[in-house]
């Protein structure tokens, strides 16, 4: 890949967009939404051919749902398309603004960063999601996949590229995928080096790439988290609701990284909800036990220090009970990613305390850590979850790829 003459020809697209209103590039994304509708039979096959591939390579199933597209996907994220359509433009907000002793005006607006990056592992939404995002704020975007998901992308990219390249206004350029080779990284390197170049590069997949990402990029980065989120059961919890909710949160789709990996249970409780708990899962998912909580389930294994604060992406779940609210509270934050955590408590005290000490991204009382997404959240569509706290914390989207600038007017005053 010949970094510096795609990213030069990314920033002159960047540059074509900053100028742009919000229904002019609403009108290049309505474009896009239909062109994905028309071509839904060759993304499709093409994601066909990707899935087969992973599993003649022994993928596990649960990564193949990340990977998997079908028709009620792809109608997600082409409703997920319109819900950006639909959101205000972010680009040249005021977002605070007031007039100088000596006369002068000062605005605090709201500019495109320009030139984002975006790695990311298996899931070709995120190709139409990051699209979206950033041709809304005025961004131009370079899209590194996994090989694993290439001929989905790479269908995708040529799709939107066209529906942009037929609709007046619209700038093609401002989306490019590189072209991915099996076990082959050095693009990887190109774009963790692209100093000048990028703007800002964003990881977006498993605990190796983000690592790999936050430890050698020189361009600035939003780190993105993996997911070991935790389920905490208290004393006071509604025990129906408490399973219900851990249904939900590990069994709907484990292989996110919104889902629980670790129910944390009061001790007081364990007697009662756990029985509960394993007959709710029903066999579904493998569990690890503590040695207090062993003891009252009868197909669990013993849990191993490398199961606290491991990221499953699977049916699989550990068990840690603990004998108050400040125990759970220590043990999730020193095994969390800072992600999504859930308290499960009839107490208003607890739920308080629980919510000012938890240090992560998101933090719920009664429901399920599967909130956590930027569609559910209203943005339509996100970046990805962010689990750092400088610039952007939580689902990121349309404002995260925004930053400001002052515009000061004067009358000739000088200092």
């Amino acid at each position: 890949m010949n970094l510096k003459k795609t990213t030069d020809s990314l920033r002159t697209a960047s540059q074509k967009l900053s100028l742009q209103n919000a229904s002019e590039k609403n009108t290049a994304l309505k474009a896009v939404a239909q062109a994905l509708d028309k071509n839904r039979a060759s993304i499709i096959d093409a994601n066909k051919t990707d899935v087969n591939k992973a599993r003649s390579n022994g993928i596990s199933e649960s990564i193949i749902d990340r990977l998997l597209l079908d028709d009620k996907r792809i109608n997600g994220i082409i409703e997920s398309l319109y819900l950006v359509i639909g959101q205000t433009d972010p680009v040249g907000e005021e977002v605070a603004g007031w007039k100088t002793p000596n006369g002068m005006t000062i605005r605090q607006v709201r500019v495109p960063l320009g030139v984002v990056a975006i790695i990311y592992e298996n899931r070709p939404n995120v190709t139409v999601d990051a699209f979206s995002l950033a041709y809304k704020s005025g961004n131009a975007i370079l899209l590194r996949g996994s090989s694993s998901s290439y001929n989905s992308n790479k269908e995708i990219v040529r799709v939107i590229k066209d529906a942009l390249k037929n609709t007046e206004g619209g700038v093609p350029e401002a989306i490019e995928l590189v072209e991915v080779h099996e076990h082959d990284h050095s693009d990887v390197d190109q774009i963790l080096n692209g100093v000048g170049m990028i703007d800002v590069c964003l990881p977006r997949g498993g605990k190796k790439l983000i690592a790999n990402v936050v430890q050698n990029a020189r361009v600035p980065v939003i780190e993105t988290g993996s997911g070991v989120c935790h389920l905490f059961i208290d004393e006071s919890a509604d025990l129906e609701m408490a399973c219900k909710i851990a249904e939900n949160a590990k069994i709907q789709r484990p292989s996110v990284c919104n889902a629980i990996e670790c129910i944390v249970v009061h001790s007081k409780i364990a007697e009662k909800f756990l029985p509960m708990l394993e007959k709710t899962f029903n066999d579904r998912v493998k569990l690890h036990a503590d040695e207090k909580a062993i003891k009252f389930l009868k197909k669990a294994s013993p849990a191993t220090e490398e199961d606290f604060g491991n990221e499953y992406l699977d049916y699989e779940c550990c068990i840690k009970t603990v004998d108050s609210i400040e125990e759970a509270i220590d043990y999730i934050n020193s095994h969390n990613t800072k992600h999504s955590e859930s308290i499960i408590s009839q107490s208003r005290k607890n739920t308080r305390l629980f919510q000012s000490m938890i240090d992560a991204s998101c933090v719920y009382v009664n429901a399920s850590t599967r909130f956590t997404d930027g569609g559910e959240f209203g943005f339509g569509a996100e970046l990805g979850i962010s689990t750092q706290k400088l610039h952007a914390r939580g689902p990121m989207g349309i404002k995260v790829l925004t930053t400001t600038k002052y515009l000061i007017d004067g009358e000739g005053q000088i200092r």
